[in-house]
């Protein structure tokens, strides 16, 4: 081969790698398009969610979906559990609003909040998550690190649908499983739960629960969330007010006790009391820690969880039988009255 021609087959060589790298930069270019109009698109109806834990004396952070100009915001269960008090800061316009909580189901990791004055806002587009598909190019907007600010913004694809996973309180109050859940590969840090996971096209398909404090998986790795129908079917439930075994709607019942695990005394199975809220209803019938209680409402107690159902399912100031045993074996009993408190 002549020297003439090798020149000119490498530079022929050099213009097709020159090519094929101004198509590669186009594609990345191509992708990277969809991906910031569709976290654009979203960003308007994001908002961080910031909680006092009063009983705690902590401090929480998540992410909300605006579902409506007026204020409802669609966001995990977990984001919300224990607050004392919620705030809500809309990320595209900064406002800060006050919010409460009109209902919230444990076992599906969903609550609605309402912000106070709020009106004229912008909401996110919503989607269906009976579209999405395992391999569907997904975005999810969060609040990560719960830092506030602009949304974070990562991709993935789904790795899977249908999901279970196992979840568990830090404070030992049990553990609990979430079902039908997506998987993608998109990272997700604590702060991003209750954000979006979003299609190609900018619409919410899912609500992102991460792992979170008090919040831990047992088991699977990757991102998770909920279905966007699944969300909106217990929002819808919770605005029209129709509470059931899954979804509780309006104030929470709150009878004082921190719990651990179950225990007893003979025969007598229940939950020991690791602390009593001074004020409380468990408070003024006398409980003390170390105190086992074993019996709510005239059904047995026999974990941390299955008392906060019990207590979950009566309304404030509702008269109810209280039973426990102290540390010398005695039983006790006393009529008690929840006050309203916390999100469970």
């Amino acid at each position: 081969m002549s020297p003439t021609r090798t020149g000119m087959t490498r530079l022929g060589l050099l213009a097709v790698l020159a090519a094929g790298l101004v198509a590669a930069s186009a594609m990345l270019l191509g992708r990277a398009r969809p991906v910031a109009a569709a976290a654009k698109k979203a960003d308007a109806g994001i908002v961080d969610v910031s909680t006092t834990l009063g009983l705690q004396q902590a401090s929480a952070a998540g992410t909300g979906i605006l579902l409506s100009g007026s204020g409802l915001v669609l966001t995990n269960n977990h984001v919300i559990r224990g607050a004392t008090s919620i705030r809500v800061r809309v990320v595209a316009t900064g406002r800060r609003y006050t919010a409460t909580v009109l209902g919230y189901s444990v076992s599906g990791d969903v609550a609605l909040l309402r912000l106070q004055d709020a009106s004229g806002l912008t909401t996110a587009p919503l989607g269906s998550s009976s579209t999405v598909h395992v391999g569907d190019r997904v975005t999810a907007v969060g609040n990560a690190g719960g830092v506030g600010g602009a949304p974070s913004v990562t991709t993935g694809n789904v790795t899977a649908l249908h999901r279970s996973i196992t979840v568990s309180d830090e404070d030992g109050g049990g553990t609990q499983q979430l079902k039908d859940l997506i998987q993608s590969n998109a990272s997700v840090q604590p702060g991003d739960s209750g954000g979006a996971i979003l299609n190609a096209s900018g619409r919410v398909v899912g609500v992102i629960t991460a792992a979170s404090g008090g919040f831990r998986f047992q088991g699977g790795a990757g991102g998770f969330a909920i279905p966007i129908d699944n969300a909106v079917s217990i929002a819808r439930q919770i605005r029209t007010g129709r509470s059931s075994s899954t979804v509780h709607v309006g104030p929470t019942a709150f009878l004082g006790v921190l719990t651990r695990q179950e225990s007893g005394f003979g025969d007598t199975t229940g939950v020991v009391v690791a602390g009593v809220v001074s004020g409380t209803a468990a408070a003024k019938a006398g409980i003390q820690q170390g105190d086992v209680i074993y019996s709510f409402a005239g059904h047995s107690v026999t974990s941390p969880t299955g008392l906060a159902r019990l207590v979950l399912a009566i309304r404030p100031g509702t008269a109810v039988m209280l039973k426990w045993v102290d540390g010398f074996g005695n039983r006790h009993s006393a009529v008690v009255r929840p006050a309203v408190g916390p999100p469970q």
